[in-house]
């Protein structure tokens, strides 16, 4: 049995290890005055609701309100929410219908609370194969529902578009034609395979440098309409050359949550605004951290942040896509919502080795507002699935 403050975690190769969990949390307080120096969003996982009774399979039931006031807590340390993104489970486990609905209901609350909120914007109402021309009108309706709701578009990678294309060509008339179309300047969304394996050859190549070219190809044609992208492709040089050549007055929102630290700091030749699933857990010491940086102090912003990293490369290993599974136990465990348990039952997606060492770096870095709470919780984890406590 653990002693009055100690949690059993699993030891590798078998047994237990006993872990002290910190007595205190570090001081955090919400609020503060706005970021200036980066512009910060946090990509937002949504609570499922565990009392609904849906298969596996079936449409995702969400509890709204905890949803909600999750986003009203990044908003409340100055963040701004990226929607409906692959945090929020889309494509794995929320449809189109609930990722409308959760556009429109966090949109009104944004507007309700004055946060900034970016929607992503996709084809995944689609049901099967689909031709270019359907592609477009996909697109074209998500495009026009994220325009009236009042957010911002995050044009995100179409797996039905990738399926769909032939050459480079097809991209830069697709992409050509929604960008034409955007009311306001929209973010482009570079998401790699490691994400999600049906993005293999997004811009007509496996070939990164040929890939990259096309994707530039498309916001020369229509730097007006393009406020910057969103790369997740999990390598900091390749972004950093990305980031050198793009037309001036287009941002680069780092969604590398393998070397964000020193992608955002930047360089004398420029840096990396965010968009981030890792400040989804990350959100009140992302934004102290960027605060340390608005008053020109990088060492401060890397002391606070480059603690934070091994516990990004831990939620975001190999399979990368399940990252969304420890981002949502952390969400329990802090208090944030009352259960683990998530839409299309992915808590199931990583194992129990996995998610006790998601707590511990948890915990080591002062994530937990409660710490006595995350380690009550933590030992009913680890009872449940056989590990007494």
């Amino acid at each position: 049995m653990t002693g009055p403050r100690q949690v059993l975690l699993p030891a590798a190769g078998g047994g237990t290890r006993a872990y002290t969990p910190r007595a205190e949390p570090p001081p955090t307080t919400a609020g503060g005055p706005p970021l200036t120096s980066r512009t910060v969003f946090s990509a937002a996982h949504v609570v499922a609701d565990p009392r609904a009774d849906v298969p596996p399979d079936g449409p995702a039931a969400v509890d709204w309100d905890a949803t909600l006031a999750f986003r009203r807590h990044l908003w409340s340390h100055g963040l701004g929410v990226a929607e409906a993104m692959d945090t929020a489970q889309r494509g794995m486990g929320l449809d189109w219908a609930g990722a409308a609905e959760l556009i429109t209901r966090s949109a009104a609350e944004a507007k309700a609370s004055g946060g900034r909120i970016a929607c992503g914007v996709g084809t995944d109402q689609l049901a099967g194969p689909a031709g270019l021309a359907e592609v477009g009108a996909a697109y074209e309706e998500q495009l026009a529902l994220v325009e009236s709701a009042g957010a911002q578009p995050i044009l995100m990678a179409s797996r039905a578009l990738a399926a769909a294309t032939a050459s480079p060509d097809d991209y830069l008339e697709t992409y050509g034609h929604l960008l034409r179309q955007a009311a306001e300047p929209v973010i482009l969304h570079w998401l790699g395979p490691m994400f999600d394996p049906a993005l293999e050859g997004y811009w007509g190549s496996a070939d990164l440098d040929a890939a990259t070219d096309t994707f530039l190809e498309v916001i020369a044609a229509h730097p007006d309409k393009v406020d910057g992208i969103k790369v997740s492709l999990l390598d900091a040089d390749r972004e950093i050359a990305l980031r050198r050549r793009l037309p001036d007055g287009v941002r680069c929102y780092t969604g590398d949550d393998f070397n964000y630290p020193e992608l955002i700091a930047g360089d004398d030749r420029g840096f990396s605004h965010a968009l981030l699933g890792i400040f989804d857990p990350l959100g009140p010491l992302a934004a102290k951290a960027v605060r340390a940086l608005d008053t020109g102090d990088t060492k401060r912003f890397r002391a606070l942040l480059d603690p934070t990293v091994e516990l990004s490369r831990h939620l975001f290993q190999a399979p990368t896509r399940y990252y969304k599974t420890g981002v949502v136990l952390l969400a329990w465990l802090a208090g944030h919502q009352t259960h683990f348990t998530m839409v299309g039952g992915l808590q199931s997606a990583r194992s129990l080795p996995h998610l006790a060492r998601a707590y511990e770096l948890a915990d080591g870095l002062g994530l937990f507002p409660d710490p006595a709470l995350a380690a009550t919780r933590m030992r009913s984890l680890l009872t449940v699935h056989g590990v007494p406590q």
